[in-house]
């Protein structure tokens, strides 16, 4: 199993009862542009890609990212592993999220933990082969957290996809304690699940003098609401680990079709940039 997929539905409460919502701040009129946010309990969590159209894919930890939403009441399913679209569970987490269109996923993924401007970090490689670095600070774009990489592949000649976990408190947070114990749980061939919210975003550079690698980037990403400390543990002992999550279809930069190609191109070979398939 690489990814299942159901039919899209509707999830969610009204915006004012959702601890999760999906804004764009408002701000007076002038030449800043205004961010597309993820809010977490009325405070900016995360700065998402910007509508441009020609921004760099983005997720930023913002100051209100502090915090976890797990569920009591699923946590002893969730331990053990879910095998299908558990309906129960996705309507639990549905109640904390805006009412919208969502395709509900389930993917099995071994994740590698990243840290920003090290080996392997998307922002400091592929993003600066596309985009350059941002040309007021001449640095690339920094996500101010650790996160996981899990998938990528090729699309098509001119663009390629991206999948990134990415948790809403960073890893230095989490109880070493429960790591181990998942760690230890794995190793026996349990394969837990975590949940999370999801977004698909389309983001493809004007022409750029500083660019040496243009295409379209596929960003998608899984923000954590439920295990964070599976995820670290799956990173860490290199076992597959599964998310639960439902993805935010009126919220993400691409449209119904593109979020329907997800389970197709999940099914490719992993492939970097500029690889082919061996035969």
């Amino acid at each position: 199993m690489s990814m299942i997929a159901g039919e899209p539905r509707r999830f969610g409460v009204a915006p004012s009862g959702a601890r999760l919502t999906f804004e764009t701040e408002s701000h007076e009129p002038g030449p800043t542009p205004r961010r597309r946010l993820l809010v977490l309990d009325g405070e900016p969590a995360f700065q998402l890609s910007m509508w441009c159209g020609t921004c760099q894919f983005l997720f930023r930890r913002l100051e209100g990212a502090d915090g976890t939403l797990s569920l009591d009441s699923v946590r002893e399913r969730l331990a053990v592993g879910v095998s299908d679209l558990d309906e129960g569970i996705l309507t639990a987490f549905g109640l904390l999220l805006p009412e919208g269109d969502y395709l509900p996923l389930l993917l099995r993924v071994v994740p590698r933990l990243v840290t920003p401007g090290q080996e392997g970090d998307y922002f400091s490689d592929e993003q600066v082969a596309t985009w350059g670095p941002d040309q007021f600070w001449g640095l690339p774009e920094h996500p101010r957290t650790p996160y996981y990489r899990t998938f990528e592949t090729v699309v098509n000649d001119e663009a390629h996809l991206y999948e990134f976990v990415v948790p809403m408190v960073p890893p230095l947070w989490n109880d070493q304690e429960r790591v181990v114990e998942y760690v230890e749980s794995m190793g026996r061939g349990t394969e837990p699940t975590a949940v999370a919210v999801s977004t698909l975003d389309r983001c493809e550079p004007a022409v750029s003098p500083h660019a040496t690698d243009r295409y379209e980037h596929w960003g998608l990403t899984h923000f954590l609401l439920d295990g964070h400390h599976k995820l670290e543990a799956a990173a860490a002992a290199r076992r597959p680990v599964r998310i639960l999550s439902l993805l935010a279809m009126g919220e993400s930069l691409s449209d119904c079709d593109d979020q329907r190609r997800l389970p197709a191109l999940r099914e490719r070979p992993h492939l970097t940039r500029g690889a082919r398939p061996t035969r």
